[in-house]
């Protein structure tokens, strides 16, 4: 693992609500430039939409991904369990940062704040992970990560959100009143 001083002490700190002061972009092209081959290649599984658990070898990125499977999981355990279903499911793996953010997020009452809840909760499984070697390759990692999340939550809009909300509801109502009209039209008919 090498030390990456003269990248990370150029670094801006990060802090979860700011705006980001470099795209993500930017900043793995900069640290491409700065940390060796292997470290930069792994810069592949650093992301929230992964399907697999393939293994690294690194720590801080398999210590990650094991972290958001198990938030991941909670969050259908609870989801299943609130919405009274019963849907066999896998036992999750137990995280218990993971399992604590899922059970929070289920009781928000806006979805755009279950969604803050738990990339904060993220930010600061990252914080964790990464330990406190600043000059590490997990710190630039995390530094990474922490970018991501700050552009998600650049990415939402309460008002573009709130009014796609408004046309969804609108069109099950119209197909909902349609249906009725059928339904009673039928009725007439008969």
């Amino acid at each position: 693992m090498g030390s990456y001083y003269y990248l990370a002490a150029q670094l801006p700190y990060l802090i979860y609500e700011q705006k980001p002061p470099m795209s993500s972009e930017y900043f793995k092209d900069l640290a491409g430039r700065h940390i060796s081959k292997s470290d930069n290649d792994l810069f592949k599984y650093l992301t929230f939409e992964f399907d697999n658990t393939d293994k690294t070898g690194c720590g801080f990125i398999d210590g990650y991904r094991d972290w958001e499977l198990s938030l991941r999981q909670n969050l259908a355990v609870q989801r299943t369990i609130k919405s009274k279903r019963d849907i066999s499911i896998k036992e999750p793996s137990f995280n218990i940062g993971a399992a604590a953010a899922a059970l929070k997020a289920i009781d928000e009452k806006s979805p755009l704040d279950a969604e803050f809840l738990l990339d904060k909760a993220r930010w600061n499984a990252i914080e964790e992970l990464a330990g406190s070697d600043n000059f590490s390759r997990n710190y630039i990692y995390a530094y990474f990560l922490k970018l991501l999340l700050i552009e998600r939550r650049e990415s939402f809009n309460e008002e573009k959100g709130f009014s796609e909300y408004k046309l969804l509801y609108a069109s099950i109502l119209d197909k909902y009143n349609d249906m009725i009209s059928v339904q009673e039209s039928q009725g007439e008919h008969k």
